[in-house]
C-alpha cells in the first residue's frame, strides 16, 4: 500500500513541476508595502489560535510560509476556488501587487527551508512527500507554485482543509486526486496530527514578528 501511494505521489510532484514550468512567474513583492496592506488581517492572522467559526478550527500560522503559496491561496480565495466569505470579501480588494507584496511580508527575507522529521511517518502522510516533503516542511524543487508548509500547522486547520478538498469545496486538481486517498475521517486527524508536530518555521503574525 504505501509503495503505491508513493509511486502516485512521484507522479504527482512530476505532474505539478511540468505544470510549474509552464506556469508564469511572480512579480517581485515588496515586504515593507505588504506589512501596510496586511493591516486588516491581524484581527484574525495576528492573535494566536484565533478561531474560525462554523465551522470551528483555528486559522492557519502564516508568518515564514512560502509567498508563492500564498500568492496562489489568496486567488483561489479570490475567484471562489476557495469557498470562504470573509476570505473572499479581503482577498477581492487585493489587486496582483497586493498579493506579492503581502506575500513577500510573510515569508520575510529568508526562503523557507525543509527541516528534519521527528518521528515515523504515518501510512496517511507518506503520500504527501512528493511536494510537501516527508515532514511537510517543503523539498527542494522548483514547484510552482510552491506547495504551503504543512508542519507545524494547526491540525485541526489542516483537518478542515483536507477534507474541504476531499469533498470537493477547494477546488484544486492534484489536492483533490490525493485526498481521496484518505479513507476516513481517522485518516485525515492522523495525516493532520502527523504534520502539525513536526519542527517548523511557521508562526502566527503577530504585529511584532519577524
Amino acid at each position: 500500500m504505501v509503495l503505491r501511494l508513493n509511486g502516485l505521489a512521484r507522479l504527482v510532484g512530476a505532474a505539478v513541476v511540468l505544470l510549474g514550468a509552464a506556469g508564469t512567474t511572480h512579480a517581485a513583492g515588496d515586504p515593507a508595502l505588504g506589512e501596510k496592506k496586511f493591516y486588516t488581517c491581524y484581527g484574525c492572522h495576528g492573535n494566536e489560535n484565533y478561531r474560525n467559526a462554523y465551522p470551528d478550527y483555528r486559522v492557519p500560522k502564516l508568518r515564514h510560509q512560502h509567498a508563492a503559496y500564498i500568492v496562489a491561496a489568496l486567488k483561489e480565495y479570490k475567484n471562489g476556488d476557495r469557498p470562504h466569505a470573509t476570505m473572499h470579501a479581503q482577498a477581492v480588494s487585493l489587486s496582483d501587487q497586493d498579493m506579492e507584496d503581502i506575500a513577500a511580508y510573510l515569508q520575510g527575507p529568508e526562503p523557507v527551508k525543509p527541516t528534519k522529521t521527528v518521528g515515523p511517518v504515518p501510512p496517511q502522510a507518506t503520500q504527501c512527500g512528493a511536494c510537501h516533503g516527508e515532514n511537510g516542511s517543503g523539498v527542494e524543487a522548483p514547484l510552482d507554485p510552491k506547495p504551503p508548509v504543512l508542519a507545524g500547522q494547526h491540525p485541526d486547520y489542516l483537518e478542515q482543509a483536507l477534507t474541504a478538498y476531499h469533498n470537493g469545496r477547494r477546488k484544486n486538481v492534484v489536492m483533490g486526486g490525493m485526498s481521496q486517498l484518505l479513507k476516513s475521517d481517522a485518516d485525515v486527524k492522523a495525516a493532520a496530527e502527523f504534520f502539525a508536530r513536526q519542527p517548523s518555521p511557521l508562526a502566527t503574525a503577530t504585529t511584532g514578528s519577524k
